[in-house]
């Protein structure tokens, strides 16, 4: 599910997107197994009924297997220049959106488990109607919680120096220096910067 650029406002820019943990496929997997296991048991055992085991059995997998694995596909989690957006769904969608300057604190958690895995949750406090929203199963928290407090800090920056969106297409340079530093800081992959620099450079 790519991020629809026509969501975007002028001169803001995506720095960086990603769909829940992986480890949410772990139960979905391991229940298609056993689906699988026990239908070629049944097929061995017994030589009545078949489409009642067929269609019994691709019940089982569509809600136990193939609706996990499309929340999951269809869930995303969006940073960009502005804002921090969730979206779910892929026919009845919901969705999240918080301004950068409206965020006032952010903690992240993880059990042991998870931080093997490299998995945890986030919760973001912010003023407003909403209060707190919680973020659970994404990958690398804690790193997340370090390019999120950067990206509000920079956001912040250029409110309070009287640059807010949109920006003149011609501050490409200054995005660009920001996202170095994000590159160098680990905060964001060599190949997700040169993409960004590129768009950016298109751009102006």
């Amino acid at each position: 599910m790519a991020w629809p650029d026509d969501s975007l406002t002028e001169g803001e820019s995506i720095i960086t997107s990603f769909r829940p943990h992986w480890k949410l496929l772990f139960v979905p997997i391991l229940w298609g197994l056993l689906i699988l296991v026990v239908f070629g048991v049944l097929e061995w055992a017994l030589d009545w009924l078949f489409w009642i085991r067929v269609l019994v059995t691709v019940g089982v997998l569509v809600w136990f297997v193939v609706r996990p694995l499309v929340d999951w596909w269809f869930t995303r989690y969006v940073l960009t220049t502005e804002r921090l957006v969730t979206r779910r769904g892929l026919i009845a969608q919901s969705g999240v959106e918080i301004p950068l300057e409206n965020i006032t604190n952010v903690n992240f958690s993880q059990s042991i488990f998870e931080r093997l895995l490299g998995a945890g949750d986030l919760l973001v406090e912010s003023a407003g109607e909403r209060g707190q929203s919680s973020f659970s199963n994404i990958p690398h928290p804690d790193k997340f919680q370090a390019l999120l407090y950067k990206t509000r800090e920079s956001r912040s920056m250029d409110l309070t120096a009287g640059r807010g969106m949109p920006r003149p297409k011609d501050d490409g340079a200054e995005a660009i220096r920001k996202l170095a530093a994000l590159r160098d800081d680990g905060l964001i992959t060599a190949e997700e910067y040169e993409r960004k620099r590129k768009d950016i450079l298109e751009g102006m």
